[in-house]
């Protein structure tokens, strides 16, 4: 690279990731293969419009790609439609709000505080401003049951247009069949932001929301998915939704696709489609009841009480005394990369909150089995316990080192 400097970033980032263990649950290692896609020459080529309906030239290969992309995630979710230019989850949601509402329709989320995401009503973004939010959230936070009776009641009252289920810092299961029963009580579509355990649905790790009636899936394609960042909408079996969403897609929120990404999207569906893939679904699952089991033992409070995905929220102020800005910054300290979060009822700011996230996507990629993961967990909580001792956080990184070392991050996954 002639650039020297960026060169010598990319270096830094390569070795930091190389070096240290990666917990954040939205994270994760793709192939060389997927790599190398996503930087290909087709960053080169503008694609606007769909396959056999572009606006540009030249679209042979840009056709067959997109084609391809769309077949194997329908064939991985199974589903009829699929749009897969979203840019990323954010976009996609909005994508689907722009489709199917009008400005002031209701729209019923999870709260952000009982695990939901910004895009499902946070009044800082751009949905909440022209859309009307409402939320449910969990009826208890030791359990992490949802409320639906209360959800009910709040779709009866509002009449909501669109119901969205999913999450992003909700370890436990939806029932989805519940959102679909209440949907149908109102007259709402039902929608299931994915993003998170979208790699879990695809290998058969965790349910498929399409199984239980759901009308449309959003999903990121990194993550579990183990693709590169972007988004994609997926639709059940109504056409007319589908066109809809195409065209909130293009031309409503977004121009040329990014046919690179895009080529990158449908090699990890393609992989996605192997047995090691299902094989490394399942492990994800398995690793992080280990964590659970681990802090569980150690009487540190979980939101939720566990875990039944791929992720863990820990109260480790309450428990420890810790708050998640101190818990995020000397775990980085030792080579544990994990994110501070807010939890339930938290009483503290959101940029110095009571919790934090973590997950086992990334290690699981690593070859990380229960063993390693329950001795992560382990370290994590000696740190956190004794966060100011600079010879045991010396000595924990050194452990650290030798695990990233002895489970290096794999270049081929199949």
């Amino acid at each position: 690279m002639r650039d020297k400097l960026i060169e010598k970033l990319i270096k830094g980032e390569e070795k930091r990731q190389a070096e240290g263990l990666e917990l954040i649950p939205s994270e994760n290692y793709v192939s060389e293969d997927v790599l190398k896609a996503n930087g290909s020459v087709f960053t080169n080529k503008y694609s606007e419009g769909y396959p056999g309906r572009r606006y540009y030239g030249g679209q042979d290969f840009t056709d067959q790609v997109e084609r391809l992309a769309i077949e194997r995630v329908c064939k991985l979710f199974n589903c009829k439609f699929a749009n897969v230019q979203p840019h990323s989850g954010a976009p996609a949601n909005l994508a689907v709000y722009a489709a199917l509402l009008t400005p002031g329709d209701t729209v019923l989320g999870m709260d952000l505080s009982h695990g939901g995401h910004l895009t499902h009503g946070h009044p800082m973004t751009l949905p909440a401003k022209i859309y009307k939010f409402v939320t449910y959230k969990m009826k208890n936070p030791d359990t992490g049951e949802i409320d639906y009776e209360d959800m009910r009641r709040v779709a009866l009252e509002t009449k909501p247009k669109l119901i969205i289920a999913g999450f992003s810092a909700y370890p436990r299961t939806l029932n989805y069949k519940k959102f679909v029963e209440i949907a149908r009580e109102v007259g709402a579509i039902t929608m299931a932001d994915m993003a998170h355990i979208a790699g879990l649905i695809a290998a058969g790790a965790l349910r498929n929301p399409f199984d239980d009636g759901f009308d449309i899936i959003t999903s990121t394609t990194h993550k579990t998915l183990r693709g590169p960042r972007g988004g994609i909408i997926l639709t059940r079996e109504n056409e007319e939704i589908a066109k809809k969403i195409d065209k909130a897609i293009f031309p409503g929120i977004q121009g040329g696709p990014h046919m690179h990404t895009i080529a990158a999207k449908a090699v990890a569906f393609g992989e996605a489609m192997t047995p090691s893939f299902k094989k490394y679904a399942k492990q994800v699952l398995k690793n992080a009841k280990a964590m659970e089991e681990v802090f569980r033992k150690n009487k540190i409070r979980m939101i939720g009480g566990g875990t039944d995905n791929h992720l863990i929220l820990a109260d480790v102020f309450g428990s420890l005394g810790v708050t998640g800005k101190e818990a995020q910054t000397v775990l980085d300290e030792v080579g544990i990369t994990l994110n501070m979060n807010a939890i339930a009822g938290d009483t503290r700011k959101p940029l110095d909150p009571s919790g934090i996230r973590f997950g086992t996507p990334a290690i699981t990629t690593r070859g990380f089995r229960e063993k390693e993961c329950k001795y992560v967990a382990e370290l994590m909580i000696k740190v956190l316990k004794n966060k100011d001792d600079k010879k045991l956080k010396e000595y924990i990184h050194k452990e650290i080192k030798k695990l990233a070392k002895k489970f290096p991050i794999p270049k081929k996954f199949v």
